[in-house]
């Protein structure tokens, strides 16, 4: 069962796919593992392994459910009954959560993104960076972004697969290059979303983004709060550097439940 749940947990890194591992550590079925996989698009929910329990599992279960959402791996007490004994026995559970790979996807080939790659690789993202403005996204300029695409920002984005460890940075101040990326981010389960611009040029954002969400059902119930505008923590730096620190400053927080 143990091979089992491992082998299914290396699919689960491979794909990229968030699971959590539930191990016994003490009290009854000590050593017993259950691995917790969530639905993903057309993926169904994964449960491999037991806990020997029905009544431990749904605990479990209900709090891997909350630390899948946190990235956090913690230690948990829980209650199971012990055959005919009239008092419940405590167990001890670990929660491991095993997210998939950081990725940075960047809309804009501008020179902010040039030095925000730079930050990513060292915090170990896997970057992309979208613009079909070829006069700018030149492999010169991004030789070490791990992909460098060319098509247009919604074709773009679905491609990657934005999953729930992915962080979206608009950088275009574009709309046109803006609300297609917008449009699919949105309502993707991306953990950071953050657009460059004044609060001036995100009202005009949002209100293009709402116009074409007239049109679009996909739109309509985009929670546009999940956007982070002014992008970045405000540290009060003006140059390219200064900007994509306070940016990676801002995801890192986000990464560790920090408003």
């Amino acid at each position: 069962m143990r091979q089992d749940i491992y082998r299914q947990l290396k699919t689960c890194l491979d794909d990229d796919r968030l699971a959590a591992v539930a191990s016994v550590v003490s009290g009854a079925g000590a050593g017993r593992q259950l691995l917790i996989a969530p639905a993903r698009g057309d993926q169904e929910a994964l449960q491999v392994g037991s806990l020997g329990d029905p009544h431990l599992e749904r605990q479990v279960m209900a709090q891997a459910t909350e630390q899948l959402a946190s990235f956090q791996s913690q230690r948990h007490r829980f209650t199971v009954e012990d055959g005919g004994d009239a008092h419940p026995q405590p167990v001890d559970v670990f929660i491991e959560i095993h997210p998939p790979r950081p990725k940075l996807v960047i809309v804009g080939a501008v020179h902010v993104a040039a030095v925000l790659v730079t930050f990513a690789n060292v915090l170990g993202f896997k970057t992309f960076v979208v613009d079909p403005r070829t006069a700018f996204a030149t492999p010169e300029r991004f030789a070490h972004a791990d992909e460098l695409i060319t098509d247009w920002p919604d074709e773009a984005l679905r491609a990657i697969d934005i999953n729930e460890n992915t962080y979206v940075v608009l950088l275009s101040h574009d709309q046109k290059l803006d609300i297609p990326a917008l449009q699919v981010a949105l309502p993707s389960p991306a953990r950071y979303i953050g657009a460059l611009g004044s609060k001036k040029t995100h009202r005009k954002r949002i209100e293009a983004l709402q116009e074409a969400g007239s049109n679009r059902s996909s739109i309509k119930t985009v929670a546009i709060e999940r956007i982070h505008n002014p992008i970045g923590l405000d540290l009060g730096g003006r140059r390219a550097e200064e900007i994509a620190i306070s940016i990676i400053a801002e995801m890192i927080a986000v990464n560790h439940g920090k408003a």
